[in-house]
């Protein structure tokens, strides 16, 4: 069970760095001259964030041309981080 302590704070964090990554998407998304197909680094960016936000465009439609998915994205980041972070905590001071 120890292992389970220690896994899910790897996790977590895992989940804070693809947090950081879609923010630069969503910053990125700001200007409308970027051509993500030709730019090896933003198309890497778009195909590894693109999925995880088209899951929460279907639940808010845009408002006024704003697409506020990401909104909802960030949350259910931040939700699965402090589970993870409580399991793992729960699991450490368990003693098993």
């Amino acid at each position: 069970m120890e292992i389970l302590g220690q896994l899910f704070p790897v996790l977590a964090r895992t989940l804070e760095i693809y947090s950081l990554i879609l923010l630069v998407r969503v910053l990125l998304s700001w200007f409308p001259n970027l051509d993500w197909g030709s730019n090896p680094v933003l198309a890497t960016v778009s195909s590894i964030t693109d999925p995880y936000l088209n899951a929460f465009r279907g639940l808010i439609p845009p408002i006024g041309g704003l697409d506020l998915s990401a909104i909802l994205a960030f949350l259910a980041l931040q939700l699965g981080q402090s589970l993870l972070l409580g399991a793992g905590g729960a699991f450490m001071g368990s003693g098993y």
